[in-house]
């Protein structure tokens, strides 16, 4: 099975559900990623009307994060620690937890379009989903100002705009620069290779090197790709083949994968702090940038 990684702030808050630092003042409705998300499904609303579509204006509710989440993602040692020791860094813990990582935030049964859709007719559908794609390209480029022509497109942009958010910002922070290569000086003393030093880089190296496993695994089960992954590239969205494996034959991993992740906690107990809410700041706004 293939399947897409990237890092968005809907996607970072959901793992995360840190609400973020306190704001000093709170922001205009239109200057958030609720906002816009409102501002997208009205126009998607109106372009299927024109296109003789009836379409409901749906925002996913999003589920409010224990403390336990808030104080995680705010790189809480004790936080962090608890969540390392069951979890890891979360990759090979899905086939044992299914229902930890496989949870969405809202319930496919409160979404009034799932019912328009049940009954449309095959033809219909298609039609449907066609006029859809099409409206969803259409209200981006309405109200985020962007000039797309897929659906793609806007995973695209908003992957790359993330990109350049995380390194522009988190890469260039002094303290960070200096937190990360303790870690990174911690992590090698451990035996661990490390590459790039730079805070996003070590902040992410723990998970990718386990997606990076997964994908070798679900690349050996399958004969029509190819066994070695491609170099990854930064302006492009990370695609992993997920392997089937029961949660019998995923322990082994995930075992390790504890134990790398615990490692990597210990070397960064002082980097997560100051770096995880810096993080989620930075995708905040990349969040409201796509309304995402």
């Amino acid at each position: 099975m293939l399947t897409r990684f990237t890092v968005t702030a809907t996607a970072l808050l959901a793992l995360s559900g840190c609400g973020g630092a306190a704001e000093n003042a709170a922001p205009s409705p239109s200057s958030t990623a609720e906002g816009k998300e409102v501002q997208l499904e009205a126009a998607k609303a109106d372009c299927m009307k024109q296109k003789g579509f009836k379409y409901v204006p749906y925002v996913t509710p999003h589920k409010p994060g224990t403390e336990d989440d808030k104080s995680r993602a705010s790189g809480n040692y004790q936080s962090m620690r608890k969540y390392r020791e069951k979890y890891g860094f979360g990759v090979f813990a899905e086939y044992i937890y299914p229902d930890t990582f496989n949870t969405q935030a809202g319930s496919p049964e409160g979404n009034p379009n799932g019912k328009i859709q049940s009954a449309l007719s095959k033809a219909q559908m298609q039609a449907y989903r066609k006029a859809m794609d099409a409206c969803q390209v259409s209200a981006a480029n309405k109200v985020l100002g962007l000039k797309l022509k897929s659906t793609e497109d806007f995973y695209e942009a908003q992957f790359k705009a993330s990109v350049r958010a995380r390194k522009g910002k988190l890469n260039t922070d002094p303290e960070l620069v200096e937190l990360a290569t303790a870690m990174a000086t911690c992590l090698k003393g451990k035996g661990y290779a490390v590459g790039d030093t730079a805070p996003v880089s070590m902040s992410d190296q723990g998970q990718k090197t386990w997606q990076l496993k997964q994908d070798k695994l679900g690349r050996e089960q399958m004969d029509d790709v190819p066994d070695v992954a491609p170099p990854a590239e930064d302006d492009k969205v990370p695609m992993y083949y997920v392997p089937t494996l029961t949660p019998e034959q995923a322990k082994p991993y995930l075992a390790k994968e504890i134990r790398q992740a615990l490692d990597d906690l210990e070397c960064g107990k002082d980097f997560y702090p100051a770096y995880l809410p810096k993080e989620i700041s930075v995708q905040r706004q990349v969040s409201a940038q796509f309304g995402m």
